[in-house]
């Protein structure tokens, strides 16, 4: 009786939990990236889009 087919199977369970551990990751990196981007994006917006001028307020005077 050999061993053979057992060292096999768990093997390739290893190999397949690593390689979705790593895809997974991978996606989680490329989400958190893109949201990153979107998020710089937004402020850059934001900082054109504000007024040049001080405004008026009560602390100005």
């Amino acid at each position: 009786m050999t061993h053979l087919p057992f060292i096999i199977a768990a093997y390739s369970v290893f190999v397949l939990v690593l390689a979705a551990d790593a895809l997974g990751s991978w996606l989680r990196l490329r989400s958190a990236r893109r949201q990153a981007l979107r998020r710089v994006e937004r402020l850059r917006a934001r900082d054109k889009s504000a007024p040049t001028a001080p405004l008026a307020t009560e602390l100005s005077r």
